[in-house]
């Protein structure tokens, strides 16, 4: 039983008190005027007679009932204190009740208050979700669109030079594991690769104009000045700077998507080609033949599954790193401002991925 509840059931049972003694006052009250009135009575009658025997007992019943009034008075004057006490007890308890009373509504007012902020957090949370949602939505209606705009098959464009006055690298393992690896991937038919070997520096421009790839894949020597060696006329090492790089693919960046530097010391110009092309893949140090061969085999297998670029780059790496070549670190890409590598796909990607995401968009 609460406080509350028990002073109000004392407030009813003084109540209930205070009524009874009235009760018993009033009944006092109705006595008295009973014995006022036989006073009277006998007084009329001792006035009437002249018979001594009369008088004298009218005269003792008049004392009697003097008497039972002075009783009844004195007990109508009790009841009375009985009821101003009980009054002040009455006035006690109510007085609990009001107290007891504000206590609870100051008591509901907070409990009221706080639902009331968790309702608007509640509410808060629930706009910050529906607007995430819809800004997800909108995000994988974007993806969608993107993926449903990518062409049936792209081209790799696989530029090898190896002059004959530098070191000689295993450029043919490399192309033959990178063709070998397409074939085996599940959209092979929408990877085609397609080699350039013994590359002088205009039959870049040649290649693809002639191609149009999606893919710039070099593949050979890099010097630590931010240079790709290509090969004069007689064969032997041929310098282009990096800025002539870039100049190339800001010139035919209408269908490259993605510049790979497997070679040596790529890092800047990995990073300076991305103003122009989607993505880019350099190189922060030399590289072996073993790292780039095995690097680049598995990047195009996981781009021929339809993975984006950037789960095809971690996959590259992770394969290097199962070969035990400790150059894992050596591959770095970089994205233009503003794009997810992870959001980027060059192959259409699985059916159950693009369902997943379309449910996604619906969802």
């Amino acid at each position: 039983m609460s406080f509350l509840e028990m002073y109000r059931r004392n407030v009813q049972r003084k109540n209930e008190e205070i009524a009874k003694i009235q009760r018993d006052k009033a009944n006092d009250q109705k006595r008295l005027a009973d014995l006022s009135r036989k006073i009277k009575d006998a007084h009329q009658t001792v006035n009437r007679t002249t018979n001594s025997s009369t008088i004298q007992s009218k005269l003792r019943e008049i004392e009697r009932y003097q008497n039972d009034i002075a009783k009844v008075s004195k007990n109508i004057a009790d009841l009375e204190d009985k009821i101003a006490k009980k009054r002040d007890e009455l006035n006690q308890e109510e007085k609990k009740v009001a107290r007891e009373e504000e206590q609870e509504f100051k008591k509901r007012q907070r409990e009221a208050d706080k639902q009331a902020l968790e309702h608007q957090k509640r509410m808060r949370e629930i706009s910050s979700t529906l607007k995430r949602h819809d800004r997800l939505h909108s995000e994988t209606q974007t993806t969608l669109e993107r993926l449903k705009q990518l062409p049936e098959k792209i081209i790799v464009l696989f530029l090898a030079s190896n002059p004959i006055d530098s070191g000689q690298l295993r450029l043919d393992e490399e192309a033959r594991a990178i063709a070998e690896m397409i074939r085996k991937a599940r959209h092979r038919d929408s990877v085609k690769l397609e080699s350039c070997w013994a590359v002088q520096p205009l039959d870049v421009l040649q290649a693809i104009n002639e191609f149009r790839p999606g893919v710039v894949h070099f593949s050979g020597h890099g010097s630590d000045r931010d240079e790709i060696v290509f090969q004069d006329l007689n064969g032997k090492a041929k310098l282009v700077s990096k800025d002539a790089i870039v100049q190339t693919m800001m010139a035919s960046s209408e269908d490259i998507r993605l510049v790979f530097f497997n070679t040596c010391f790529s890092h800047n110009q990995a990073e300076a080609v991305v103003k122009h092309v989607e993505a880019a893949i350099g190189m922060k140090k030399s590289i072996g033949d073993d790292a780039a061969r095995v690097f680049g085999a598995q990047f195009y297998s996981a781009i021929g599954f339809g993975h984006s670029i950037g789960r095809a780059f971690e996959q590259a790496k992770a394969a290097i790193m199962l070969e035990g070549i400790p150059e894992g670190d050596t591959p770095e890409l970089f994205v233009r401002d503003g794009l997810s590598a992870d959001e980027i796909f060059i192959v259409r990607p699985q059916e159950e991925s693009v369902r997943n995401l379309e449910e996604s968009a619906l969802s």
